[in-house]
């Protein structure tokens, strides 16, 4: 009996482009020029310089980032530049703005507040929709930017509740911080209006284990008072190599930058991801109602795609029957329930589509 073909729709660690799964393969053993495996050679050996070096430079690549902005490889997810960037980046008297619209947004400044404690800086909730139950992003005339404030701080796509920002909020000079965990290298950024973007690698980007964090140099402070892992001066003059880095971690990563060169960088991969989202969601809005979104449209999300049925119980049922048929992580969040399909850049348009059909066909046998 043939095996089912799975479709990988999960939301994290995600889907990884098959040409670098298999190039891994043949190296795994073997890194080229190392005679040993990429997870067995020394971090501080002229081997892994290269490798790390190739993954640095494909990220300034394909964002264009000029020589005012480090890239860092960290440990510790998104969740922990929560913290590290309020403790780093605010000074006493100092002021960050955050503009909330989902879970992680909300996690980052539930962060940012409880280290007050220790830098004395304030910070400010200028927008949450969490009242609304987070289904949008704001209009500009909904938060007021204070020009004295330090930064910004938003989240570009909310994988829970698949609200993305279709473009960055609007804040005049003040610079942005940003949490793009989850649409990083999805599409082209104006990186001159951040201070600092940072996200964990492993929804389009690389496995699990690395938080990629790119930082201005003229916007960190001197420090003193922090412990050195928490500090970026520490990371920033260590080229990384402070501590082990997640060396197989770093090595995915330079082959996944690779990989969307050949897309055709950020513009490429950008629209081949709108396509597949706009099968999707097309999909949905055809259903007459059988299938129902929860962004509103303006904001939906590109890269995760909540959805629900009305019927509770069809829904448990969808999830059973699109599990057997081969549709891997399809079950929503725990949070919130319902359904989601999350659509990075590695998974391949033949996987919406057959998605689509699975929901078409189950649409006419329950609608």
């Amino acid at each position: 009996m043939a095996a089912t073909q799975l479709y990988n729709f999960n939301a994290g660690p995600a889907v990884l482009p098959q040409p670098v799964l298999e190039r891994a393969q043949a190296e795994l053993l073997d890194l080229p020029g190392a005679g040993l495996s990429v997870m067995e050679i020394s971090h501080r050996s002229a081997n892994f310089d290269a490798v790390i070096a190739k993954a640095r430079n494909g990220i300034r690549k394909l964002y264009n980032l000029t020589d005012d902005f480090e890239v860092l490889f960290l440990q510790g997810g998104a969740s922990l530049q929560f913290e590290m960037a309020p403790l780093n980046l605010l000074h006493q008297g100092d002021k960050a703005q955050y503009l909330v619209t989902g879970s992680w947004g909300q996690k980052a400044f539930s962060a940012a507040r409880s280290v007050q404690q220790w830098n004395g800086a304030e910070v400010d909730l200028a927008f949450s929709d969490e009242s609304a139950g987070f289904m949008r992003v704001p209009n500009i005339d909904e938060y007021k930017i204070d020009s004295a404030a330090r930064y910004v701080h938003f989240t570009s796509n909310e994988t829970i509740h698949g609200v993305q920002w279709q473009a960055e909020p609007e804040t005049g000079k003040v610079l942005l911080v940003a949490d793009v965990s989850s649409d990083m290298l999805s599409r082209e950024i104006d990186v001159s209006k951040y201070g600092m973007i940072y996200g964990g690698a492993q929804k389009n980007l690389g496995p699990s284990g690395v938080t990629v964090v790119i930082i201005r140099r003229d916007f960190l402070y001197p420090k003193d008072n922090l412990p050195k892992m928490l500090d970026y001066h520490t990371h920033v003059s260590k080229e990384s190599l402070f501590n082990t880095p997640n060396t197989f971690g770093i090595y995915i990563i330079s082959l996944v930058c690779d990989w969307l060169e050949e897309q055709g960088g950020l513009q490429g991969i950008a629209k081949l991801n709108s396509a597949k989202a706009k099968l999707l969601y097309d999909a949905i809005d055809a259903s007459g109602g059988f299938y129902y979104g929860h962004a509103q449209r303006e904001s939906r999300s590109v890269m995760n795609v909540p959805f629900r049925l009305k019927d509770g119980e069809l829904e448990k049922q969808f999830i059973a029957e699109a599990t057997n048929a081969g549709f891997v992580g399809i079950k929503g969040h725990r949070d919130v329930g319902g359904l989601r399909a999350s659509i990075y850049n590695a998974l391949p348009r033949e996987a919406v589509e057959a998605l689509v059909d699975f929901m078409t066909e189950f649409e006419k046998r329950h609608g």
